[in-house]
């Protein structure tokens, strides 16, 4: 992380916590005058270093308590039909994440729904009709253990 001295990561790392924070209530915190440190801020914003400020929601109590993973393999894997399903596959909000990776499946999606019906209807109606799947298997999360968002900045230093 070139260019950040600690106090950058220091008000990373409050943000990544609490984004609706003020600047003056991050500059007290990491011994700064409001100016200098809104100021980081906005450049960390402009830069992209910080993508968004977002509120985090509560999925259980929000009704959608059902977390599935679901490793797929396609059947050919030529850019055009890669980039055919990475878009497909953007279409549906119940698939909170999408990562390709390596081994003999191709990709692994986070899909959240509010139960094993809803999960099992998104599965018949969508997920499974998409032409370029060749193999679909899924995991049912039974516990979560850890979840966060926060990056582990400490380790970058």
């Amino acid at each position: 992380m070139s260019g950040f001295d600690e106090t950058d990561i220091f008000i990373l790392k409050i943000l990544q916590r609490d984004a609706s924070l003020s600047a003056q209530e991050i500059a007290a915190q990491v011994n700064l005058s409001t100016t200098p440190c809104w100021r980081r801020m906005n450049r960390m914003e402009q830069t992209g270093i910080i993508r968004s400020k977002v509120a985090l929601l509560d999925a259980d109590k929000l009704g959608m308590q059902m977390v599935t993973f679901v490793s797929i393999s396609l059947t050919r894997n030529d850019e055009d039909s890669l980039e055919a399903f990475e878009e497909q596959v953007r279409q549906f909000p119940e698939i909170v994440a999408c990562y390709t990776v390596t081994g003999t499946m191709d990709y692994f999606l986070k899909i959240i729904t509010r139960d094993i019906q809803h999960f099992e209807n998104f599965l018949r109606r969508h997920l499974a009709r998409l032409p370029l799947i060749r193999d679909l298997h899924s995991n049912v999360a039974v516990t979560q253990i850890k979840y966060t968002t926060e990056l582990p900045l400490d380790t970058q230093l």
